[in-house]
């Protein structure tokens, strides 16, 4: 079967991996993307009309060939094939599929791989080798397993909307799909182990994960304190708040052309640098930079906010002072450090399609790995895909 085809042993550590994306929105898809930038093959099973959801939940009023640049950002290097699963006959070429594949990543509701007649046990009969991932909002069972695994609404009940902010804001969620990403991340993780383990004993498994396990998962640092010091609430600084359980000076404050971000400093050396004679009383005191954070952070932010960024850098930083500049957008992509990275790259597709995205976080003996094909149009390589398989 295809996946069987001798990997190029200088190729990408995933190559000759056949991955079947059943996913669609970002939780699934990202899992899918990560395996995909490390070499697997990835077909992406969408509905004939219309596919992928993702395709029309546009971020902007931009869109690239029809389809939004979320849809082209996590699903770049997929091939497409359209197929109606509610269609006997095309559920039955799914299953054919699947039997040849390595990997499967769903993130239906609870239930709904069941109602298809692929369920783990149906789908481990199909194909031994077969590892299984799948995502849902809050588990596969329990009193929240049927209600929306959204993004946003998985930040709400995990507590990490709670807990960000300053003290007098109410909940602020992250400023992206941070369960979704994290989720993808973490399935990805699960799968190949489980891939190691198949490569030892020839079986595969089923690998689970949810919105709400990842975002609990996140959140360890705390929780673990929280559930060892008798279960105290931990309490939001008044302003620039940037961890609930660290004491002063850690946080960000305005400058007076942008923001500065201090970190873990001790308040003596920072005193003196800052030429703060009036955080004398609790200079020598760690205890209270703790329970005087707020007094503490007001004067440093006094302070902070009569001079631009650059001037406190040029102070702070050759004194060894963990800080930073809070870049917006704009700024990270112009600068030196970004640039060294190269993270960005230009997809493309035959249809004289061109976007500028993301590549992958990561590199393999020295090399980042490289995908420059844009994600397809729904159904493109439906043809091509039922003719090697023998659908």
């Amino acid at each position: 079967m295809p996946s069987s085809t001798t990997p190029d042993p200088d190729g990408p550590p995933l190559a000759g991996l056949v991955v079947l994306d059943l996913s669609q929105f970002l939780s699934g898809p990202s899992c899918c993307l990560r395996l995909g930038d490390l070499g697997a093959r990835v077909i992406k099973v969408e509905r004939p009309d219309g596919g992928d959801l993702t395709r029309r939940l546009y971020l902007s009023d931009t869109e690239i060939g029809g389809d939004s640049t979320l849809f082209h950002a996590i699903n770049r290097g997929k091939e497409s094939l359209a197929l109606d699963l509610k269609a006997p006959d095309d559920l039955t070429a799914l299953r054919a599929l699947i039997a040849q594949a390595d990997v499967l990543v769903a993130n239906f509701r609870p239930g709904v791989l069941e109602r298809l007649g692929l369920a783990p046990a149906a789908l481990r009969a199909l194909n031994p080798r077969l590892v299984l991932g799948t995502i849902s909002g809050y588990g596969a069972d329990g009193p929240w397993a049927h209600l929306p695994g959204q993004d946003l609404l998985a930040q709400a009940r995990s507590g990490l909307m709670w807990l960000t902010g300053d003290a007098g804001q109410g909940p602020v969620p992250m400023g992206l799909a941070v369960a979704d990403m994290a989720a993808g991340a973490v399935l990805a993780q699960g799968i190949l182990a489980a891939l190691v383990r198949r490569g030892v004993t020839g079986r595969g498994a089923h690998v689970e994960t949810s919105l709400l396990e990842v975002l609990i998962d996140l959140q360890f640092e705390v929780l673990t304190t929280h559930l060892n010091d008798g279960g105290r609430r931990p309490v939001r600084a008044a302003q620039g708040s940037a961890h609930a359980y660290l004491s002063a000076p850690y946080g960000v404050y305005a400058a007076r052309d942008g923001h500065l971000a201090i970190a873990m400093t001790p308040l003596g050396r920072l005193a003196d640098l800052l030429d703060l004679p009036a955080l004398a009383p609790w200079r020598d005191d760690p205890a209270a930079w703790f329970t005087a954070r707020d007094t503490i952070r007001a004067i440093i932010a006094a302070r902070v906010s009569t001079a631009p960024v650059a001037q406190w850098l040029a102070i702070l930083e050759p004194s060894d002072i963990w800080c930073a500049q809070v870049l917006d957008w704009p700024a990270l992509l112009a600068s030196d450090g970004f640039a060294r990275l190269d993270m960005l790259q230009t997809l493309t597709r035959g249809d004289d399609i061109r976007l500028r995205t993301t590549r992958a976080p990561l590199r393999i003996d020295g090399a980042r790995p490289a995908m420059d094909r844009a994600a397809p149009p729904v159904g493109a390589h439906s043809a091509a895909i039922r003719a090697e398989f023998g659908l």
